[in-house]
């Protein structure tokens, strides 16, 4: 007979670090509302949608379903990752290798520009490893024969970031094979988020628990109230579909989850760590606890979903990931899950969908840099008609 899972909190263990300052929030959108923009979603890629079009000299009104960071935006494993989703040796053709030295660029300078903001508290410059398989010895031959495959994989990806100049080295350890790059940083995703919500300029109006029900030329329609205004961004990434029907065909959300644990050996992950072409991932915070995620691929059909609550089957098979990535048995404190858009190509999404409403999401797990990135595009795209980069998608099929 199964053992039922050890209980634990479900919620975000990110919220439980003791540097998360308390959040006094803001009060939800009721009645009629006037401004020039309105920016639905208050994760990463809103809040700096919001901060550009205020910095343009326009009043912004921005709302969301929840809390800021409520959604993946403060959900997500906290890597600061260059170059966003693409594989460099995987990534569809119509995407050239100048296209993705470019995005690599551009995510870095974005990486440097948060470091910059929020100080080196928040954003941790400890690197990053891409590992084969995870720890320890193979459970089977078919985990075994995976592992040759993916390090084949890696070696070409390797191969690949070296020839755009990236910094990158292989490596061979106790967290596994594969290679290491010193440009990813980590952070706890929600004190990303609060801190810039705090810093956007005087006269923005945020506006939480605030769900929008309709989205068209001009308006915003929330469930107490609406919002008109010219220009219109949404920055929302799982979910998009659903809010956006015309996105469909382009976009599909997934289910992306994760727990936390007690602290571990101290040290034991000194950098963050991806596994098995990033279905799982992870990194050890200052106190000592691992966060870590993954599991996705072996229950696909039952990770397409709009449901963002974590399953026992996928719960399972962190457990055991997280007991071989910290080399000790663990205990697990929290467990959540989150809703993420994922594209064909990996090519986060920039598409103008009415007149003046612009939409940017699909980030496909890594949107922590890609997502600022977009919802800027997105800004550039709704007010002046600016053609996003090659590397974001702004077409629907015809």
């Amino acid at each position: 007979m199964t053992q039922s899972l050890p209980v634990a909190e479900n919620r975000p263990g990110w919220d439980d670090d003791p540097t998360v300052p308390e959040w006094t929030g803001y009060d939800s959108l009721v009645g009629e509302a006037t401004a020039d923009a309105c920016v639905i979603g208050l994760g990463g890629s809103g809040l700096a949608a919001i901060e550009d079009l205020a910095e343009r000299g326009l009043s912004v009104i921005g709302v969301d379903a929840g809390r800021v960071a409520a959604a993946a935006a403060g959900r997500n494993g906290g890597f600061l990752s260059c170059g966003g989703a693409m594989s460099m040796v995987e990534a569809d053709s119509s995407v050239s290798a100048e296209l993705r030295a470019l995005l690599y660029r551009e995510t870095l300078a974005e990486q440097q520009r948060l470091a910059q903001r929020l100080g080196p508290d928040v954003v941790r410059h400890t690197g990053a490893l891409e590992l084969a398989g995870l720890p320890g010895d193979p459970v089977d031959d078919g985990e075994e024969e995976a592992a040759a495959a993916e390090l084949v994989r890696l070696k070409a990806e390797q191969e690949a970031l070296a020839a755009i100049g990236v910094e990158v080295e292989s490596y061979d350890g106790v967290l596994g094979q594969g290679f290491f790059t010193p440009d990813t940083a980590l952070m706890n995703p929600v004190r990303r988020a609060f801190g810039l919500a705090s810093m956007l300029p005087s006269g923005v109006r945020l506006h939480e628990d605030s769900p929008v029900t309709l989205v068209r030329a001009g308006l915003v329609t929330t469930t107490r109230g609406s919002v008109r205004a010219k220009t219109i961004v949404v920055a929302v990434d799982g979910k998009l579909e659903r809010l956006l029907p015309q996105l469909a065909p382009v976009v599909q959300t997934m289910r992306l989850q994760m727990v936390a644990t007690k602290p571990i050996t101290p040290g034991r992950v000194p950098c963050g760590v991806g596994y098995r072409a990033g279905y799982e991932w992870g990194q050890q915070d200052p106190a000592g606890r691992l966060l870590i995620g993954g599991g996705r691929d072996h229950f696909v059909q039952d990770e397409t979903t709009f449901d963002d609550e974590p399953t026992e089957q996928v719960q399972r098979w962190i457990d055991s990931a997280a007991a071989r990535v910290a080399g000790e048995p663990v205990t697990i404190t929290h467990r959540w899950a989150a809703s993420v858009g994922y594209t064909e190509d990996r090519r986060a999404l920039c598409i103008q969908v009415d007149d003046g409403v612009v939409a940017c999401g699909g980030y496909s797990g890594s949107g922590n840099l890609v997502g600022p990135i977009a919802a800027r595009a997105a800004a550039a795209l709704a007010l002046e008609g600016t053609p996003p980069p090659g590397y974001l998608r702004s077409d629907l099929p015809s």
